[in-house]
């Protein structure tokens, strides 16, 4: 078992998994739409939802990873307070990597949208329920979503525990 402490939750070190989502800090919109992937071409559909989610006491200890091979998956916070965003890169077996986990930790106005193929936890809210806004694509068919088990397990913590190598670089897809 290992322990991971989350790194803040910037733009640049979330870069080889997907996007950072800021929300606006006066009028005007902002557009998200750059960070949309749909791999699967238009046979898809867009699923826009939102989603009420309760909080994980920490530390939390888990196994659990899921990745969209076809498709990003972008959650905006509608009222969030902090939450922990656990990345994994490609093992050379296609599953997570589960020595090279990354944990982040995410304030109420920041959103992430994961890209394509990329491996992650199920959202972990901290402090109270969370409301986010869902967007991603989807056909019906067995790889909308796809869930494995890390070979051990990994605790979640907000203290001491093993600082993640951040990469510096998007991995293929």
């Amino acid at each position: 078992m290992s322990a991971l402490t989350p790194i803040p939750l910037t733009a640049e070190a979330f870069a080889p998994y997907g996007h950072v989502l800021k929300l606006p800090t006066g009028p005007g919109r902002v557009d998200y739409s750059a960070s949309a992937q749909n791999l699967r071409g238009p046979a898809a559909r867009l699923c826009f939802r939102t989603s009420l989610t309760p909080p994980s006491a920490v530390p939390l200890t888990t196994r659990t990873m899921e990745r969209h091979e076809f498709s990003s998956q972008a959650f905006l916070p509608v009222d969030v307070a902090r939450y922990l965003v656990l990345v994994a890169p490609h093992g050379s077996d296609g599953l997570p990597d589960p020595e090279n986990l990354v944990l982040f930790l995410a304030k109420g106005d920041q959103g992430v949208s994961y890209n394509a193929n990329v491996w992650h936890h199920p959202m972990t809210v901290l402090d109270r329920p969370a409301i986010f806004a869902t967007v991603m694509f989807l056909d019906g068919g067995e790889k909308d979503e796809e869930f494995v088990d890390l070979p051990h397990d990994v605790t979640l913590t907000l203290g001491r525990g093993r600082m993640p190598r951040v990469m510096t670089k998007p991995e293929p897809l």
